[in-house]
Parts: C-alpha cells; sequence; structure tokens
C-alpha cells in the first residue's frame, strides 16, 4: 500500500522502517478525514501546503504552511481542509504498531465504518 487514493483525497508512503512510517498526504478542498483514533500510535503532521483544521481531543485550531502539530496515542483526532488549494501534509507516525486496522472511525463522511 505505497500509494492509495480515497474519498478525501490520497496518500504515498514516503518511508518506513522499525516503530516508524512517514506518508505524504493530500486533502481535496473542502474534504475531511474521519473522525478517528488509534491504540498503537502518535502522529506528528507538518503542513508543506494550505491550510489544516485539526481536532485534536476537544480542542479545534488551524494549521499553516510550515507548521505542524502531535496527535499523541490514543487521541481522538481529524484533519480537514477548509481551504481552496489541495492541503498537503507530511504525516510521521511512530509506534510499535501501525497497520491501518488500527483506526476507531467515530464519524466519517464517507460511509466508513
Amino acid at each position: 500500500h505505497s500509494h492509495g487514493f480515497r474519498a478525501w483525497g490520497s496518500y504515498r508512503s514516503i518511508d518506513n522502517g522499525d516503530r516508524f512510517q512517514v506518508k505524504q498526504i493530500v486533502v481535496k478542498p473542502g474534504a475531511k478525514l474521519s473522525l478517528q483514533m488509534h491504540h498503537h500510535r502518535a502522529e506528528h503532521w507538518v503542513v508543506v501546503n494550505g491550510t489544516a483544521r485539526v481536532t485534536r481531543g476537544e480542542e479545534t485550531f488551524l494549521i499553516h504552511e510550515n507548521e505542524s502539530t502531535f496527535i499523541p496515542l490514543g487521541v481522538v483526532h481529524r484533519i480537514e481542509n477548509p481551504g481552496k488549494v489541495p492541503l498537503r501534509l507530511i504525516e510521521v507516525q511512530s509506534g510499535p504498531y501501525l497497520g491501518e486496522d488500527d483506526i476507531v472511525r467515530f464519524e466519517d463522511s464517507y460511509g466508513r465504518a
């Protein structure tokens, strides 16, 4: 799964190793990922183009190009693109297990469980 297309945009795996994975994520204008959490990984997000609306726990805030945020393990989170240009970010996942089946979805605009 080095490259994937989703209703919200796409992702591409850049690098991975023991306990880490790096992805480039592109979110279409107006799109958002599911409200989710992970039991086994934390994530760092660095915006390289556009603006991201981040939900992290109870807070919601914007991060812009050359800004970043950290999503601790077990914290409910979401990323959205409120802008008119594609949002491009680098995601660094770290933890003992990085499989895609470690996604617990609480809300999803695209009908995924």
